[in-house]
Formats: C-alpha cells, structure tokens, sequence
C-alpha cells in the first residue's frame, strides 16, 4: 500500500511548498498522463475528529493516524497528500491539519484559512468530518470551520463549483433524515452570514457547492459497521467526475500535467494574501504549460533524425519530397502538442499552437531557402545545357532561348510545389525573379558571345578578302587603283553583310542594334584597307625603286634592255620615275570616299617638273617661288585620310633618286662600253687610205680567183680554229695563261680537224654511189674525237654543212645559245 499510494507531504506546518516531493510524487504515479480523468478529494476538520483514519479506509492511503493511548494532540502538520489506491480515476487525497488545535492557538487561525482557500481551489470534492453531536449547537466547532470554508470561498474570483460532503461520524440513534435538514439549515444560515461580494449578494449557495451528507457510525465502538459504511461510500468515489457523479460538474480543472506547476503558484498567490483569481490563474498556468509543452516539442524536433537527416540532405543537394516529409514531420509535432495541451484554456492553447508553428518553420525556413538555392542553380544549370544544345542543332537563338527559359522555369515551379510544406505559405516569388535575371544575364552574355564570335568570323572574312587584293592593288600602282579598292571594298563588303543580316536573323535584334551591327562591320572593312595603305605606306620606296628598275631595265614587251647605244636613257629615266611617281601618288592618301584630289599633280609638277606655282598659292598673292610640298597636309584631303604628308613625299623622292641614280649611270657606261666593243671598222680615213694604197691588191685578187679561194679556205680554217681553241675564253684568264694553252692544244687541234674532214668526204663518196637518184644535199655532222696530248685536253667540237656554207660551235657557245633561246622564248 506505501509503494502505491505515495504519500508525501505537500505543505509543512510552516506553510513551505515540497516542490521536489510534488514533482516526484507526478512521477511517480504518472498523474501528468491523466489529462483532465483525474479528480482532488480533501478532508476538513477539527484537529483528533479521525480525518486520516476516514482517509486511510475510504482510500487506501497511508496518513498517518492518532495514537489514542499516547492522549489526544495533532498528528497531521500542514497538507499531507496521497493517491488513492483502487479508484478510478486517478484519484488524488489531501489531509489537511485540523482546525482548533491547541498547538497553534485561539487567535493563530491563519494557516487554517490559507489551507482551506488551497483546498478549495485545488480539490474537486471537500470532505467535512464533524461529529454527530456538534449538530444543532450554534458554538460548535463545525460552524467556525464552514465560517472559514466560505469566507475563503469570497476570495475567488468566478469560484470553481466544489462538493461539500459533509461526513458525520459516530452517528447516534437519530436518523439521518432528521440530521441532515439542521445541517442544511445551519449551513445556509452560515452562507448568508457571510459577508459577501455586491457580485455575489444574491448568488444561491448551490452556485457555489454540491452539499452532501452522509454518516458513519462510531470507529472505536462499532468498526466493523464502520467499515461496512466506509466500503459503501468508497463507492461513491468511483468515477467521482462523470455526470452523475459526486463531482460530475465541476469546472475549470486544471488538466493533470500542470497539476503541480498549479498548485505551487496557488500556494505562492495564498501565502502573499492575495485574492485568487481562478479564471486567471488558469489562464496563467495554460500559458506556461503550454509554453513549456512547445518548447518541449521543439527540442523535439530538432533532435528528430528524420529531420537532421533531411537537413544534412539539403546541405548536398535537391531532395525530392522535400515539403511532404518536412509536412509531415511538422504535423506529428503539432499534433503531440495538441494531445498534451488539449485540455488546457482553448485561447491559451492555440496562441502557444501558433507560436511553436512559427518557431517550427523559423527552423525550417534556412533549409527551405537553401534548398530553393538548389532548384534555381539546378534550373539555371539546365538551361545552359539545353542553351547550349539548341544551338549546337542550329536552332534560332531567340526561340531556343524562350523555350529553354520555359523548360527551366517549369522545371523550377515543379521543384518548389514539391518542397511546398502545408503549414507554410511561404512564397518563392522573389527565388523566381532571380532565376529569371540570372537568365536573362546568361542568355545576354551568350548572346554578347555568339555576336562577337559571328562578328570576328566576318571581319576574319573581310581581312582575307580584302588584305591580299589590297595589297596586290598597291604594288600595281597604277591610276586606277583607289577606283579597283574601292569597287572590291564594296563588294566584299555587301557581301559580309548581306551574309550576317541573314545569320543575326535568329537573335531577333531590334533594327536599331542591327542597323549599329552592320555599320561596325562596314567601319571594320573600311578600318582593314586603311590599315593596309598605312602599312603599305612604310614600303612605298621600296616599291617605287622596284618599279623603277622593272622600267627602266625592260622594254615594252617586258624583254630586258640591251644598252646597244641606240636607247634614249633620258626618255627612259622620265618614264622610270614617272611611274615610280605614280605609284607614290596613289600611296599619299585614302581615297575611299571618291572626292578628287590634286595629289599626282601636284607631286608631278613639284618634283618631275620642277616648282611651279600652285592655284591656292596664286590666291593668297604668294610668289613664284613656294613650294606646294612645304605642308604637312593635302588640299582636299581631310587628315585623317592622309597617309604620306607632302613634306614627306619630298624626303621619299630625294631619297628614291639618289638611290636610284647608280642605275642610270650604270645603263650609261654600259651604253658606251658596247659602243666601243662594237665598233670594230677603223676611222673612215683609214679605210680611204686602204682602198686607195690597196687598189692593186685588190685588182689582183680579183683577176686570179684562185688567191680568194685561198683566202676564203684560209678565213673558215681560222674561224674552226678560233671556235675549236675557244680562244676569248682562254684570254680570260689572262694573256700569258691564254697563249699557253692554245700553245699545248694547237697541232691536236689541226689534226683532229683535218682527220673529220677526211671522214666526211669518204663517207659522202660511199653515199653517193649508193643511192640511184641524186637527192638534195643534206647538212651533215662531223663528229671529232678527243684526243690525248702529254697533260693538255682537247674539246670536242662539231662543225656543220649546209647548202649555205659549214659553220663551227663549241660547247660554250652551243649553251649560250640555248639559254638566249630559253630567255627569248620566255
């Protein structure tokens, strides 16, 4: 019975609260399980009136009792309390000290009335223990204790309704029926002495209590029908809180769970000598309970291992089903809080409700945001991806950039409606946008990226197209030159843009950003042939010294000049420098927006003509003398456009003539070196005097025909042997190593002739007698052999008949004719 009743005491006789006991007596007895099943059963009366006793066998409880044989004194100080053992509900009993009790005193009845209010305010059911012969008596001791039960009653605000059971021990002969009528009367009689509040000056006495009686026969001289009656009201206790019951309607009861947090602060309200206001402290314990309750369900939850996993989850990436595992995790903790906090003040619980919700959600919200993180770098993610496939299929830009934005923000509202939790209405509007602007900044930056590439891909066109013929262009020089750029200036460039205005088609670019698009790339053209004129600029002396040597060095049919003495190298030398003039002129300036301009003939009079005196130099009244190219810019030729300043040109030009003049005198010296190699005849005086002194000389020869055959045999055999010696060759080296070497090979020579010409006559007798009919005569070959003398060689050589005479050539000679050949040829 110790071990299931638990009895503790509540209150010492000084009036301090056993916090520690109260806490392990719920413990103990699991009272905080009961909810609002569980009911408060308290015992008043005179101190040795066998409170305890009537306790112990109506419940089961161990209080301690009175020993009769030590005297009569107080035995329970303060509150005792205990669970009553067998009753259902949980039951809870408190034996309270008695009343009028020597030990405090007459005028000491503080305690008595603290306790009474406690009572009051905590039990569902007050036992009144008095003795049967105290009925009737106005100076009882039961009159001053229900004196004290309802002034104490005055002291709480909208009192809970509690049942008096008034218990009459040692019953006498008199029934009950008689006894109970003068307790009733005597009880409303103390009622309305009471004083009152105005609130309550009409309110019944049964607004306030149950009154019940009941009697029991004497302990000490009929126990067993004492206990036969004790047994019988034990019954009564059973399902005591049920309609019907002894306590079937009672109100504001404090569910089991905050019993003890509301005792102590009702005892804390009594001992300070306050009124107690029960609406208020109910609402107060609801308060902290519930509060206690919530913070309790949220260490919960942030000790779940669900939930840790979860969060751990997010931390690494999108989780699916998300908003409803976090649902229902959420949903078990608020429901576990309903359960425990149902039977607490309704407005009280459902505030503390909401504030666990949002501190709930408060925990949630950092994971929900990140994992909305997720979603969106997922979604910008995927569309990159699908950006970058679209246009890897050759998909226009714009659509594949709207139907990618589409997939992906589809893809993201999926991803938010399945981390949606149901208790939150959060919103991820603002995620979205982001989403959007990250978008639009990657689809901007593509975009930027594939115009710049496509542009650089045309400009690439136009500097391939355009360098090389540019180029070409400038080292024709000639006059038509800017007219032939610009005419491929446009055309490549039509052609680039008519190309990129297809190609941009898909970005769908306003007209605005198009129009500034192809006028870059126009710029861009017009940028890369003046770029190319500048840097073909730095080569213009170069170029003029090269066309002045392909002029000055080749005739008109472009064949090498041969200075015979016969060229006009004046006429020549203009012409060289005219065009190397030309060609200057042409690199002077850009000429792309075909306004004409005086250049060429202002450098033609200046520098092939000599100073002349300008149009603009005439205006301004300035004389003869100034010089046109003493200026660093072109009349009509805007700065920009000009490339070699006048001042300039004049530098190139001196420095292109003296470059230039050694080629001129060299043609010259050339020029009377073959006079003087070719003018073999002597003076004509010399040739009168031999025609005169030689007339003799001549007359014979001419009337003996036979000296001239002489002389011609003679002639031929000297030509063979000049060719056959290679004799000017020879004298290259020098006249002494000439005459030594056509020395060694002078009598080889001759023979080597004479034994060729031996053959050929044979073989041409053989010939003729073999054939019938005479043909035309052939020319024929003979062959010389080479022949070994002591260390000199000699070459062969091949000499030639024909019907117009025989003719000689060496090897040297049959070469140079093959490569005059070759060169006229070409």
């Amino acid at each position: 019975m110790d071990d299931d009743c638990c009895s503790t005491q509540l209150l010492d006789g000084d009036g301090t609260f056993n916090v520690e006991g109260l806490d392990r007596f719920v413990s103990t007895t699991k009272l905080s399980d009961c909810g609002l099943s569980y009911a408060v059963v308290a015992i008043m009366g005179p101190q040795s009136s066998g409170k305890s006793t009537l306790m112990n066998h109506l419940f089961h409880t161990n209080f301690r009792e009175m020993d009769a044989f030590r005297g009569r004194g107080q035995t329970t100080k303060g509150i005792w309390m205990a669970k009553c053992v067998g009753i259902e509900p949980f039951t809870l009993g408190m034996d309270l000290e008695g009343t009028d009790g020597r030990e405090r005193g007459e005028d000491d009845t503080t305690f008595e009335k603290q306790s009474a209010l406690f009572a009051l305010a905590v039990a569902d059911i007050v036992i009144i223990n008095m003795w049967c012969h105290d009925i009737g008596r106005e100076q009882a001791a039961n009159k001053p204790l229900l004196k004290t039960v309802f002034q104490v009653m005055m002291r709480l605000f909208s009192p809970r309704k509690t049942t008096l059971l008034f218990v009459i021990r040692d019953k006498t002969k008199t029934p009950l029926e008689y006894l109970e009528p003068i307790l009733r009367e005597d009880v409303q009689k103390i009622w309305d002495s009471v004083p009152k509040p105005q609130a309550h000056q009409d309110t019944p006495l049964s607004e306030f209590f149950n009154v019940e009686v009941t009697a029991l026969s004497s302990f000490e001289e009929k126990e067993q029908q004492f206990k036969e009656q004790v047994a019988q009201l034990r019954e009564r206790f059973f399902h005591s809180i049920s309609p019907g019951g002894l306590a079937g309607d009672r109100r504001g009861v404090v569910p089991a769970s905050a019993f003890a947090f509301s005792a102590l602060q009702i005892w804390k309200i009594i001992k300070e000598n306050k009124d107690l206001d029960l609406p208020a402290h109910k609402v107060m314990v609801a308060t902290v309970r519930c509060e206690e309750i919530g913070n309790e369900k949220l260490r919960d939850l942030k000790s779940d291992e669900g939930w840790l996993e979860l969060e751990e989850a997010v931390e690494a990436g999108p989780v699916s089903g998300f908003g409803k595992t976090v649902s229902s995790i959420l949903e078990r903790c608020l429901s576990e809080y309903d359960m425990e906090a149902t039977y607490f003040e309704e407005g009280v619980r459902n505030a503390k409700r909401e504030q666990l919700e949002t501190k709930a959600l408060d925990l949630v919200h950092p994971v929900y945001v990140t994992l909305l993180g997720h979603l969106r770098s997922k979604a910008l993610e995927d569309f990159k991806s699908r950006l970058e496939q679209s246009l890897s299929r050759g998909d226009g830009f714009a659509a594949s950039v709207r139907a990618c934005t589409e997939s992906s923000l589809v893809e993201f509202d999926k991803g938010f409606k399945d981390a949606s939790i149901k208790q939150a209405n959060w919103d991820a509007s603002k995620v979205r946008e982001k989403l959007h602007r990250d978008i639009d900044t990657h689809a901007s930056s593509v975009c930027c990226a594939k115009l710049s590439e496509m542009t650089a891909k045309y400009e690439n066109k136009l500097t391939e197209a355009l360098s090389h013929p540019v180029e070409s262009l400038f080292e024709s020089g000639e006059k038509d030159t800017w007219v032939s750029i610009r005419k491929l200036l446009k055309r490549e460039t039509d052609a680039a843009v008519a190309e990129y205005s297809t190609a941009v088609v898909g970005f769908e670019l306003d007209e605005a950003t198009v129009d500034a698009q192809v006028q870059n790339l126009r710029d861009f053209a017009r940028n890369v042939v003046e770029k190319k004129a500048r840097e073909d600029a730095g080569k213009v002396l170069i170029r003029m010294k090269d066309r002045f040597s392909t002029v000055f060095n080749h005739d008109n049919d472009s064949m090498p000049r041969v200075w015979t003495g016969k060229e006009d190298i004046r006429a020549i030398t203009k012409d060289a420098r005219s065009a190397s003039l030309k060609l200057l002129s042409v690199m002077a300036a850009v000429r792309l927006d075909e306004k004409p301009d005086k250049i060429e003939n202002v450098l033609v009079s200046s520098l092939m003509d000599g100073a002349i005196t300008t149009q603009s130099s005439q205006n301004r009244g300035v004389g003869p003398t100034t010089d046109p190219l003493a200026s660093s810019s072109w009349e009509e030729v805007p700065p920009k456009n000009t490339v070699i300043t006048p001042v300039q040109c004049k530098s190139l030009w001196r420095q292109f003539k003296s470059e230039t003049e050694y080629t001129v005198t060299q043609a010259i010296s050339a020029q009377e070196a073959h006079k003087r190699n070719n003018n073999w005849l002597p003076p004509p005086w010399a040739i009168a005097a031999m025609l005169i002194l030689g007339f003799n000389e001549f007359m014979l020869l001419l009337k003996n025909p036979l000296y001239l055959m002489v002389l011609f045999v003679g002639y031929l055999l000297s030509k063979a042997l000049w060719v056959q010696l290679d004799v000017a060759g020879e004298f290259r080296h020098g006249p002494v190593a000439g005459l030594l070497s056509i020395s060694s090979r002078f009598l080889p020579t001759i023979m080597n002739l004479l034994k060729r010409l031996a053959e050929e006559a044979q073989g041409q007798g053989q010939q003729q007698q073999q054939h019938q009919t005479p043909t035309a005569q052939k020319p024929y070959t003979v062959d010389s052999h080479s022949f070994k003398h002591e260390n000199s060689s000699v070459s062969s050589s091949n000499v030639s008949y024909s019907d117009s005479g025989m003719e000689y050539s060496s090897p040297s000679q049959m070469h140079r004719r093959s490569s005059k050949g070759e060169v006229e040829q070409s």
